[in-house]
């Protein structure tokens, strides 16, 4: 072929890899094991995008690099299926969500395969399979019998546009994390998740892990854990961190959504008070200091313990209900937001100095205790809607809640025609008698069954132990198979996760440890986070935008090589990139130069040629080359990786390159071109250019020719001298040629003093 043709190249390679179950790989290898995850996605009817492209290249590339090197590699893929768009596709177009399902991950599973992805397909799951969701289920049923499961009656942030009540992660600045509408707040019944008695471990154990130092702060200030003392005002209870400023409080503030507000709101102030909650309840506050504070005085007063006088009580916005208990006590000299809030109010602002207070003093005095405060929450978990895993619990009138039998699970959604959310938020499967009515495990009279079903989070929280072992129907996973896989490498994934996905798989592998059922404290040795890939007009890619890029479109243009190396070549892997279409013709025009030097009569002719034969610059480069992409890969530095095979290529194009040097040009680009380096290797090998093994670098080719040595006058940098390393470096002849280099800086000089230092400077130390 004159050109290389992905049109015929690239699916006849893609075919034999699946044929031959290139990529699949082995429990229990004498090989190192290497276990290699992304996140797997939400399969949409818009099917892949280009930030899935470009997420699952950077992990193939680093598949296929460890493969090379030896490694067993896990590298599985599959789908998060439950969850609002399937369910809102489904209503809109009237087709059964388990149909749409089938037909998206069919559909995502083919773009995949398109871009050369070397994902083990034989471990492919599914969370809306009953075999998944089954130990979905169990799971649930195993955080109950550890009373880490509860339901309980409780204000909670609902999306009015998505009819979905959220968890306190999904609400983004007071709205909604999926929509962007902004929240309502209402009372209701739901299953809640202890969370919150891991909240130690999950801040404490992130150091086991190598994770980015913004991703542990990020997780540690979502826990956020802060030490310090409950104080009591009467029957009211403070936290603070500052316990020694207590003589300084000059009143107390209630958040507008603390229960405390009724039970000390006066009749006189009832009305004003009700008009303030209504106003600023549940809303996002403002820390900025300089914003004024706002505030309503409920008519109480309560004493400070540790000077005996009243203080009165206010209700103000700038109190969040979730930290601490959702009262400040406010202390006016030591606090700039209190220090605000008082000047607005007219309230006195006291120095503790003369008090010098200490926080045993106050557990002496018993006004307070130490304790520690978190900002997590416990973990909402239903949700009344029909496409998710049923909460297995059945409701007896007799015998309260009772979870299902093991033997009897997975609890199956069953089939119906209309599965609408509702507007009062009772999930559509209540309406369904035949499944609802059930018969109590326990007395055999009538019972219900619970009608929440659990959140989209459910499933992705422990999939990563299901690749290990995707067909078991006895257990989650085979024992001896996630001793060998666990934990996990490197999961790679986006940054919109670190506060909910990934917190909420941490707690789930945690819990499960603890009953003996998974290995190690953590799911995942290793994070890294990929950046954003912004449309050619510099916004996030949306369709009401009509900026969005289809990676189909892109691979029937310009190929999936083409494609992979551009999208690897954007940018570094964690930064925001923005798409250009003119990059990626740029790319293209690279791999038809590859194609082309791999096939030019020039490098045909010289194509037995000896490695010897070489000449030396281009043996330098070769070497530099591999060690360059070999740690760039290892690091996540593709863009870089990528760039020192330009300049390899730049340089074979103009000489004659040997076999030697073009075989291990072929094995470099591998991971990055996978098809056409295929297509060149298979022209005098009979196995995998995928199987071959990685190059090495040889020091000796590293190690620089020449030294340089500065050459000061006075200290200041006046020149350069290159040597040859091994050459004559004694002192009177490298002085010698560093005074013809520096001539004009010594004329009518006086040279009182020379420093050399051995292969490093030389520096005239001169005067008139």
């Amino acid at each position: 072929m004159s050109d290389y043709d992905h049109k015929t190249i690239e699916p006849k390679w893609q075919a034999k890899w699946a044929k031959d179950g290139m990529y699949r790989a082995e429990d229990f290898s004498q090989k190192e094991k290497y276990y290699l995850l992304v996140e797997f996605p939400y399969p949409s009817g818009d099917g892949l995008h280009i930030g899935h492209a470009f997420t699952n290249t950077t992990g193939d590339i680093l598949a296929r690099f460890w493969r090379m090197n030896g490694k067993n590699v896990l590298y599985p893929m599959g789908w998060d299926a439950f969850g609002l768009p399937t369910e809102n596709s489904a209503i809109k177009n009237k087709v059964h969500p388990s149909i749409l399902t089938r037909k998206n991950t069919v559909h995502f599973k083919e773009q995949n395969q398109s871009l050369g992805i070397s994902f083990d397909w034989s471990r492919e799951i599914d969370t809306t399979d009953p075999d998944y969701y089954h130990w979905t289920q169990w799971i649930f049923l195993q955080l109950y019998k550890k009373d880490l499961a509860y339901k309980a009656k409780t204000r909670v942030g609902w999306c009015p546009k998505c009819k979905i009540i959220l968890a306190n992660e999904e609400v983004v600045s007071g709205k909604c994390e999926r929509c962007g509408t902004e929240i309502a707040y209402k009372e209701q019944e739901q299953w809640i998740l202890k969370i919150t008695a891991y909240a130690d471990r999950l801040a404490d154990e992130l150091d086991l892990v190598d994770y980015p130092d913004y991703v542990k702060k990020s997780q540690r200030d979502w826990i956020g854990r802060s030490e310090g003392m409950l104080i009591k005002f009467g029957d009211i209870e403070v936290f603070t961190t500052r316990p020694d400023t207590l003589p300084g409080a000059s009143f107390l503030a209630l958040s507008p959504d603390s229960s405390w507000v009724d039970k000390v709101t006066t009749a006189e102030c009832k009305n004003e008070v009700k008009k303030y909650v209504e106003a600023h309840g549940y809303k996002v506050r403002d820390f900025e200091v300089k914003k004024a504070k706002t505030g309503v005085f409920c008519g109480s007063w309560v004493v400070n313990p540790a000077t005996g006088q009243k203080i009165p009580i206010w209700v103000s916005d700038y109190v969040l209900s979730g930290y601490g208990t959702g009262v400040i006590m406010g202390v006016p000299a030591h606090d700039e937001r209190d220090l605000t809030f008082a000047k607005e109010k007219n309230l006195p602002v006291i120095d503790v100095e003369p008090y010098k207070m200490t926080a045993s003093d106050i557990e002496k005095n018993g006004w307070g205790k130490k304790t520690v405060s978190y900002h997590l929450r416990d973990w909402i978990f239903s949700r009344q809607h029909y496409w998710g895993e049923p909460i297995p619990i059945i409701h007896c009138p007799k015998c309260g809640m009772v979870p299902v039998p093991e033997a009897d699970l997975p609890v199956t959604l069953p089939e119906v025609e209309k599965y609408e959310p509702t507007d009062t938020g009772e999930s559509p499967l209540a309406k369904i008698d035949s499944w609802v009515n059930v018969v109590c495990p326990k007395c055999k009279g009538e019972a219900k069954r619970e009608t929440d079903t659990m959140p989209n989070w459910a499933g992705s929280s422990w999939y990563y132990l299901r690749y290990t072992d995707p067909k078991n129907k006895k257990a989650l996973a085979d024992r001896k198979k996630l001793d060998y896989w666990q934990p996990v490498d490197v999961y790679i994934g986006g940054a919109e996760h670190t506060t909910l996905h990934l917190l909420y798989s941490r707690f789930w592998h945690k819990v499960l440890n603890d009953l003996g059922v998974v290995p190690g404290k953590e799911p995942y040795q290793a994070r890294r986070q990929h950046g954003v890939i912004l449309a050619e007009d510099g916004f996030r890619m949306s369709k009401s935008r009509g900026n969005t890029i289809n990676p189909d479109e892109m691979v029937e243009k310009f190929g999936a090589d083409s494609l992979r190396l551009y999208l690897m070549f954007m940018g570094p892997f964690d930064s925001t990139m923005a798409w250009n279409t003119a990059g990626l013709e740029g790319m293209h025009r690279f791999v038809k130069r590859l194609w082309k030097l791999f096939n030019s009569s020039s490098a045909v002719s010289h194509a037995r040629a000896p490695l010897a034969c070489v000449n030396k610059e281009t043996e330098v480069l070769l070497h530099k080359t591999i060690k360059k992409v070999t740690e760039d890969i290892q690091n996540f530095r593709y863009n870089t990786a990528i760039s020192s095979l330009m300049i390899l290529v730049n340089a074979l194009e103009a000489g004659s390159p040997s076999n030697e040097i073009l075989e291990t040009l072929c094995l470099l680009l591998a991971p990055f071109t996978p098809h056409l380096a295929e297509e060149i290797w298979s022209r005098d090998h009979t196995t995998s250019v995928h199987t071959a093994s990685w190059p090495k670098w040889e020091e000796k080719y590293l190690i620089e020719d020449t030294v340089t040595i500065i050459i000061q006058v006075n200290g200041k940098l006046r020149g350069e001298l290159s040597l040859l390393r091994g050459g004559r470096t004694d002192s009177s002849e490298v002085t010698k040629l560093a005074k013809e280099q520096v001539a004009k800086w010594l004329e009518g000089k006086v040279i009182k003093k020379t420093i050399y230092v051995p292969g490093k400077l030389v520096n005239f130390v001169v005067g008139e």
